[in-house]
């Protein structure tokens, strides 16, 4: 796969001599080769060559590595690297990349430790530490995917599907009948055209050119369209290049279907001679793309963008994803299923089983979540990539050039059997008892052993969301002022990427309203009120006081059978004496606030208990002096209630 995104990483230092070592003719010759794709041709010059700078046995272990030839590969960087004159951090990276295509992931982690050590802020090596020990399970298949071959398969190169309508566009060197072969430098086979088929039984059926008018003299594809097949973007290599770095950069296009005919191609405003602009990824309206470009100011290698298209068919400025999707490697080929809010993309630098992977990421708003290695078999230690899926993520397509294929990049369709691993979203609101929304309301994310997680306070729309991980029980917490805590269980098992969950708050009478309700005739239930306080020496009822008490009443108005007894207490001033007749004298007066107001008075009862049970480390007993303050002492000087429910 690598011949379509070489335009966007090719090396930019050429002439420059990295070594004082002096090139010889045949290196320099390959140099040349490999600054226009002819791969086959710089071994050729290399391998003939005396001796090699640093720099040309760098670029021989690339050329055999762009030919797939990674068995040479290594052995040309392992020769580099054990001569040590030369080495930098990216041979180390390199040459543990092809390690791992090559099946020797214990040298490849070795090489990478080497690199990660160099570089440990780079994102690659962070992606490395972060997953190395999931390796296996990337690799063991746990039947998440059926993958299955698709016939029309060639030894050309087969790949980049697009749904069309009913149909799917695919890109292919395949050379069409009667048309003029024109060869590409890099493999010198033909250059990259779109064809489309119908799909029958599962398999991609009787491929056609998919529009003569468009098919240029290089490159065209791979394609994105709108869910209604009326605008289209594809990539195209430009002809003729005048800049100093003598690159042909790859861009984008767009092409309206209207009166039974494609529109002229139409320039992306965001391209340039200077960088590429390649893989654009519609929404299905067509008002928003996704695409890959090396354009100053992303992360490396070619990075994830997104642009939005106004009513006047206006581009907005190019937004880079962020570095949880793009690193110092290389993204490409983007997949928003945006039903689902899922992202689907091939990278080199995120940590994976070799080549370019396929990972999946949720989004959350406008960012992302956690990225996720796709695993096997939608990854193989190859390179796979450009994957699509439909609305309810059952089903794609993808390709790769994995050794059991026809030979070079081909397609394959894939049925999505478990629930896709981008993890989860666990959306809801924060509600009342009465279904109105809460705003400025704390909520909790917790896993299934009670360990927080995330934590947000709502705002106006009482909304919440959370990224979760797949197949994994949460429970979420709510609280807010004058409410009781609100929580929910949930859990992220299935096919659905958005699980929705909301957190009912109810104000503190309609919780304890609640709990005498569902008590039985024959069953018993402590439930606890709020305590009242009293001023300093003081066992007269306040407002605040009364304004708690009046809901006791209610209540016990409510339910006739209810029993209530209280507790009252002092802080720690003044002699246990005093103290005890003070607390008597607050028993009495909660007492008979109530008493006085409900059927049945004898249902109330209480004592003082002093200062015995102080809720704080407030103790003055003998010759103990307490520092507290008098806001701390307050919490001492109060009457608790307990509501006894026999029947309601």
């Amino acid at each position: 796969m690598k011949k379509l995104y070489i335009p966007l990483i090719l090396f930019v230092a050429m002439g420059l001599n990295l070594s004082a070592q002096e090139k010889s003719r045949r290196e320099k010759k390959g140099d040349k080769y490999t600054f226009s794709y002819s791969y086959t041709k710089a071994i050729d010059s290399y391998s003939h060559a005396r001796k090699l700078t640093p720099e040309g046995q760098r670029r021989l272990a690339e050329s055999y590595h762009k030919m797939n030839q990674d068995v040479e590969s290594e052995a040309t960087y392992s020769k580099l690297i054990t001569a040590g004159e030369g080495v930098i951090p990216e041979d180390h990276y390199n040459y543990a990349m092809v390690l791992k295509i090559n099946g020797k992931q214990d040298e490849s982690n070795r090489s990478m430790d080497k690199f990660s050590a160099a570089k440990p802020a780079d994102l690659r090596a962070k992606s490395y530490e972060r997953n190395k020990g999931n390796f296996s399970d990337m690799h063991t298949d746990e039947g998440k995917y059926q993958v299955v071959t698709q016939k029309l398969n060639t030894g050309a190169e087969d790949f980049g599907t697009s749904y069309y309508k009913d149909k799917i566009v695919f890109t292919s060197s395949r050379a069409p009948v009667k048309m003029v072969r024109k060869n590409y430098n890099w493999n010198d086979k033909p250059f990259l055209n779109m064809y489309v088929s119908e799909v029958k039984e599962g398999q991609l059926q009787s491929p056609e050119i998919f529009d003569k008018s468009l098919n240029a003299k290089m490159h065209d594809g791979p394609a994105s369209f709108s869910k209604d097949g009326t605008f289209m973007a594809f990539s195209r290599n430009t002809q003729h290049d005048k800049t100093k770095d003598k690159i042909v950069e790859l861009q984008v296009y767009f092409r309206t279907y209207k009166d039974d005919k494609w529109s002229e191609p139409e320039a992306f405003t965001f391209n340039s001679p200077e960088y590429s602009v390649a893989h654009p990824s519609l929404s299905a309206d067509g008002k928003t793309m996704y695409f890959t470009s090396d354009m100053p100011g992303g992360y490396g290698g070619t990075d994830l963008y997104r642009t939005q298209r106004d009513a006047n068919g206006i581009w907005s400025k190019p937004e880079n994803l962020g570095d949880k999707i793009n690193t110092e490697g290389d993204e490409l080929f983007p997949f928003f299923e945006g039903t689902n809010e899922t992202l689907f993309f091939a990278s080199n630098g995120h940590f994976g089983l070799g080549g370019l992977d396929i990972f999946i990421s949720q989004a959350d708003g406008k960012s992302f979540g956690t990225v996720y290695n796709a695993g096997a078999p939608l990854n193989s230690p190859a390179d796979d990539f450009s994957v699509i899926a439909d609305d309810k993520l059952n089903k794609g397509y993808f390709s790769s050039n994995r050794s059991s294929g026809s030979g070079d990049d081909d397609i394959y369709s894939v049925e999505f059997l478990k629930s896709v691993n981008a993890g989860k979203k666990i959306k809801g609101f924060a509600k009342g008892k009465d279904g109105a929304v809460l705003p400025n309301t704390f909520i909790a994310l917790l896993d299934d052993k009670g360990k927080v997680l995330d934590t947000l306070t709502t705002k106006a729309d009482g909304a919440f969301s959370f990224s979760a991980d797949s197949d994994k029980n949460f429970k979420l917490t709510g609280k807010k002022e004058n409410y009781s805590d609100g929580d929910s269980l949930t859990n992220t098992f299935g096919k659905e990427p958005i699980v929705k969950a909301d957190v009912i708050l109810r104000t503190k009478d309609q919780a304890i309203e609640e709990k005498v309700a569902v008590v039985g005739n024959d069953l018993a239930k402590i439930i606890e009120f709020q305590p009242i306080y009293f001023d300093l020496d003081k066992s007269n009822i306040r407002q605040d006081a009364a304004t708690e008490l009046n809901k006791i009443v209610k209540l016990m108005n409510k339910y006739p059978k209810m029993v209530i007894e209280l507790k009252a207490y002092t802080d720690c001033r003044e002699s246990k004496e005093y103290n005890q007749l003070l607390s008597d004298r607050r028993a009495k007066a909660s007492s008979e606030y109530i008493s006085s107001r409900i059927s049945n008075p004898g249902r109330i009862s209480g004592k003082g208990y002093g200062k015995t049970k102080l809720v704080n480390n407030c103790s003055c007993d003998g010759e103990v002096v307490s520092t507290c303050s008098e806001e701390e002492h307050q919490k001492n000087r109060r009457t608790e209630f307990i509501i006894v429910v026999k029947g309601n």
